[in-house]
């Protein structure tokens, strides 16, 4: 396969709720929408998941802008290629800006998939026909909101609630979410808001019978991890330490972590995703699929990623609607009971929805060979 054309599209939409975590709260997503066009007439779409401002990580909507623009789209465009895979080692030689990188692999898994006639799960060697998912529940005004935020989800058939909790914001609301919901999984993500000095306090939270808590200490560390999950029961799970296969060995063989939560676009495309997930397979190690706020092409790529099997605990991937009033993708990501049928069509199973994407389109570019 062979791309020739390319274009962006700068995309701004605004989420239904604002969404509050240790860093802070926003409510307006800017992200790039990439369509890559194949010598065969094929199209593919990619979606950068960074944010406009550099609190995940350092990269941000303007920055994939710059690195797609200047070197990943020239170093693609008008090369043969004859599997995806092959996309993560040409772009090797630049160092990390994984979210730019992820936007137009994706593209280009899609196309392959296409061109393979097999869906996008099926090519990435995905088993499942449905997935469970979770729901990702930022901090909220008062504990009372959370609760009754927490009831509609349970409710909803969930399979897993995820509540962002920050000093001040954490073991009075995770013993209160307990007694309120006895038998729900629930977990806490911590968003690198503490440090090893909180041990004490971290370990209150083992009372509590939670799946996991998600990334407590720095987002580069994998020492002081190790420290901390030798003195809890709690399974540490590890998110932003993550970049690549081999943070993951390294994280491992630390005893850094117990869990590990794969963002296709923090690792750098779908091939690193499927690299981590096979050698935490081999290892032992459960991995689940976390979210970015997607719209709808990374979204259901998401759910492509969630087929593979060891993919055993539900992930991030709620439905369209959970986050906007209107999504880019037709039909929606619908949510039954807690269950995402993946669909079989090839590509991503999805249509873009050319009208909402022109709506939220601020501006948009082509490049061509």
């Amino acid at each position: 396969m062979k791309l020739t054309e390319v274009t962006m599209r700068h995309m701004k939409m605004q989420m239904k709720h604002p969404f509050t975590t240790s860093f802070g709260t926003f409510q307006t997503k800017e992200f790039i929408l990439l369509e890559a066009k194949e010598e065969s007439g094929k199209v593919g779409y990619g979606e950068s998941v960074a944010f406009d401002s550099p609190w995940y990580n350092e990269e941000t909507f303007k920055t994939n802008w710059h690195m797609l623009e200047d070197f990943l789209i020239p170093m693609l465009l008008g090369r043969e290629l004859s599997h995806p895979d092959e996309v993560s080692e040409l772009f090797s030689t630049i160092r990390k800006n994984n979210m730019a990188k992820s936007t137009i692999e994706g593209a280009v898994w899609d196309i392959y998939a296409q061109l393979t006639n097999q869906s996008l799960a099926k090519a990435l060697g995905g088993e499942k026909t449905e997935i469970d998912v979770g729901i990702s529940i930022g901090i909220q005004k008062s504990v009372d909101d959370l609760i009754e935020v927490v009831r509609t989800h349970v409710e909803e058939g969930y399979k897993r609630i995820k509540v962002k909790i920050k000093p001040g914001w954490d073991v009075d609301i995770m013993r209160t979410l307990r007694e309120t919901f006895p038998d729900t999984a629930i977990m806490a993500d911590a968003n690198s808001a503490y440090r090893l000095e909180d041990t004490a306090l971290l370990k209150q939270l083992d009372a509590f019978n939670l799946m996991m808590i998600e990334q407590p200490l720095a987002s580069d560390d994998i020492i002081d991890h190790a420290k901390l999950q030798a003195q809890l029961t709690t399974p540490i799970c590890l998110d932003e330490s993550i970049h690549s296969l081999e943070d993951a060995r390294k994280a491992i063989e630390l005893g850094s972590t117990k869990i590990i939560n794969i963002k296709i676009g923090r690792v750098g495309g779908l091939t690193e995703a499927k690299k981590i997930h096979d050698f935490c397979m081999e290892k032992g190690i459960p991995v689940w699929c976390g979210g970015m706020l997607e719209a709808g092409i990374g979204r259901v790529h998401n759910v492509a990623l969630t087929t593979l099997p060891n993919f055993i605990l539900p992930g991030d991937t709620a439905g369209s609607s959970r986050y906007w009033e209107q999504d880019i993708i037709t039909p929606e990501v619908t949510v039954d009971n807690g269950v995402i049928h993946v669909p079989q069509q090839a590509g991503i199973g999805f249509e873009l929805n050319h009208e909402a994407v022109e709506e939220f389109t601020v501006s948009k570019k082509t490049y061509s060979l």
